[in-house]
């Protein structure tokens, strides 16, 4: 049976040069970054070469505004949680949206139960936060301001270029989760006025349990994770060397005419997809939409009438891999935040499916989808 992947805003699959520099740095650097000796500057370099890669990836003004960590969850813990415990003097108001990944809502949520005030910004049917419901928001307490990049279950892209030039004359900071994003758009946190910017290696092609946290220069606040005084003492714990050498290389294979060539390969597929449907009589409609106003490699489906929870394991059966969101908690009861933020109470919340693509996938790959999900749906119908 053939097996397809259509499941790539969950993780991607490593990219065969990624897994041979990592087997590299094993099998040939195993000292600590932070020793004296010869193997300890061995790590070191290592680890400057490819901080120097991923800050110029961002067009980050310094080499040292990158911090890495465990992934996109770290990131953006540290940088919401560290915030509000550093500038609860000045004010204890943040402003975000009511379509965050789990990863900011949750300390959200905490830090509403310690005093802080939470504005949830609300998106409209296009899964997009207005301008001017910021603005209306902004508030002289407002300490922080974070706002994703692109959703990662309709594919959603915010106006981050208008969100950072509000944000910077006032007193809050600007952070963007863009762990969908970083890979397939081009982000310059200078140019967008981002102070601090949360990634994951493993959502372009890197390894698992590998991100950082871009930092800009002034913005002080203690590390989350507490111990030695690794990365310039804002992140404590010994830095995973052949991890971060793969993180680097991912992001060195992803040039501005690759990312170009990519986006357009993900934005044929999904166009394709929406065509051979249409072809195949499918009742079906587009959570939010298509265009650059999303994200190339993101399509959410509504299909009128069909469980999400058996079409996902009649095709997980047939060997095809979809979601019904964000794969951190798809495993849950809830339905999705996302669709009943943009649509309210719906049958749609539980009838839709997530496709998302990857360089990897093919025209052929989806035909074969499409048929299956023909026969799957046909048969659910008559059943």
């Amino acid at each position: 049976m053939e097996r397809i992947y259509l499941d790539n805003a969950a993780t991607t699959p490593m990219d065969p040069a990624v897994i041979d520099q990592m087997t590299t740095v094993m099998k040939t650097i195993f000292g600590n970054a932070s020793s004296v000796n010869s193997f300890g500057r061995e790590a070191r370099a290592i680890l400057d070469d490819s901080r120097h890669t991923i800050a110029q990836s961002v067009n980050a003004a310094q080499d040292d505004e990158i911090v890495f960590t465990s992934g996109g969850t770290e990131s953006d813990n540290t940088a919401i949680l560290q915030t509000a415990l550093a500038r609860q003097s000045e004010g204890r108001h943040i402003i975000t949206t009511a379509v965050e990944h789990e990863a900011v809502l949750k300390p959200m949520q905490y830090l509403e139960r310690h005093g802080f005030e939470v504005t949830y910004l609300p998106v409209d049917g296009r899964g997009m936060v207005r301008i001017n419901d910021l603005k209306a928001a902004l508030r002289d307490d407002t300490i922080l301001v974070s706002i994703m990049t692109g959703n990662n279950e309709v594919g959603a892209r915010m106006p981050i270029h208008e969100i950072g030039e509000l944000v910077a004359p006032t007193n809050a900071w600007f952070h963007t989760d863009a762990v969908q994003a970083y890979g397939l758009l081009d982000i310059d946190v200078q140019r967008d006025h981002i102070d601090l910017l949360a990634t994951s290696a493993h959502k372009l092609n890197g390894p698992k349990f590998m991100g950082f946290l871009y930092r800009r220069t002034g913005l002080n606040f203690p590390p989350l994770i507490k111990g030695g005084e690794q990365e310039l003492d804002r992140r404590a714990g010994t830095e995973n060397i052949p991890a971060i050498a793969g993180f680097a290389k991912a992001v060195a294979l992803l040039d501005s005419t690759t990312k170009r060539a990519r986006r357009e390969h993900e934005q044929a597929l999904k166009e394709f997809l929406i065509d051979k449907m249409t072809e195949a009589g499918l009742d079906f409609e587009i959570n939010g939409g298509l265009g650059v106003d999303y994200l190339p490699h993101v399509l959410s489906i509504w299909f009128k009438g069909i469980p999400n929870d058996a079409l996902i394991t009649n095709l997980d059966l047939a060997g095809i891999a979809v979601a019904a969101g964000s794969a951190c908690t798809a495993g849950s009861l809830e339905p999705s935040h996302v669709l009943r933020a943009m649509y309210g109470d719906s049958p749609r919340i539980s009838e839709t499916i997530r496709f998302s693509f990857g360089p990897m996938n093919t025209e052929e790959e989806i035909s074969t989808v499409v048929q299956e999900l023909a026969r799957i749906i046909n048969r659910m119908k008559r059943g």
